[in-house]
């Protein structure tokens, strides 16, 4: 249901886009370079597996930093208005070893987790300055429908089998719908635009099959802050 949720969506912005008047006027291509911080312990949701896991598992929340890059198509919608559709990309594996138990030679008991997130986001912008004010500070929001990987992968002890080490992959996938808002201010020429923008995207995944075997009604929590410089270019009139 929430993948035709997401699909509906997509559908109806496209259209917009293709029967708005403006849709001649200038538009921008954005590339995005930056960061993605996920929600800290204290503000992931209930049952979150990552936070299940520091009960046991050696990393922090915080290791998931990482890198994100995108794109994204803006049309305006008047002169203080403007429609984007656009597409991102992040993942991050952190290493994590048992914190109370080690191997019989005394080595460390090592897993990789990872989780990927390719996030299509629907925005609408407003612009208090208007399309033609050479700098341009915005703020806006809209929906997100986010894809998503989560695994964990290497050795794992199995507590109720006189503590056997054995070798597996966790993996769980799918998608999810939730809102988002952005914030940012750019530097627009005739051709060429720069800024810098910061985007928070909330949702959370019940990840349930092979997890529900060590975790108490797992989920995964997708959301956190994008931290993004944009270089656009610009085109039409």
């Amino acid at each position: 249901m929430r993948q035709r949720t997401g699909l509906v969506a997509c559908c109806i912005a496209a259209a917009t886009l293709a029967g708005t008047p403006t849709a001649l006027a200038q538009q921008t291509l954005n590339i995005q370079l930056g960061g993605f911080t996920p929600r800290g312990e204290d503000a992931r949701v209930e049952g979150d597996i990552l936070n299940q896991e520091l009960d046991v598992l050696a990393f922090e929340i915080s290791d998931f930093n990482g890198p994100v890059i995108g794109a994204e198509w803006l049309v305006p919608l008047g002169h203080y208005f403007e429609a984007g559709a656009g597409v991102g990309f992040s993942r991050r594996t952190v290493a994590s070893v048992y914190q109370r138990f080690v191997d019989v030679d005394g080595s460390e008991i090592e897993q990789d987790l990872r989780l990927r997130i390719v996030p299509v986001a629907l925005t609408i912008r407003a612009l208090p300055l208007g399309q033609s004010s050479p700098v341009q500070p915005y703020f806006g929001g809209g929906v997100g429908i986010l894809g998503w990987r989560y695994s964990e992968s290497g050795e794992f002890v199995d507590f109720g089998n006189q503590n056997t080490i054995f070798r597996e992959q966790y993996v769980a996938s799918g998608s999810e719908t939730g809102p988002l808002a952005l914030a940012g201010l750019r530097l627009a020429g005739d051709t060429m635009s720069a800024g810098a923008e910061v985007r928070y995207q909330s949702a959370a995944a019940d990840l349930g099959g092979i997890f529900d075997s060590f975790a108490r009604e797992p989920r995964i929590d997708l959301g956190g802050w994008s931290y993004l410089f944009t270089v656009g270019l610009r085109f039409g009139r």
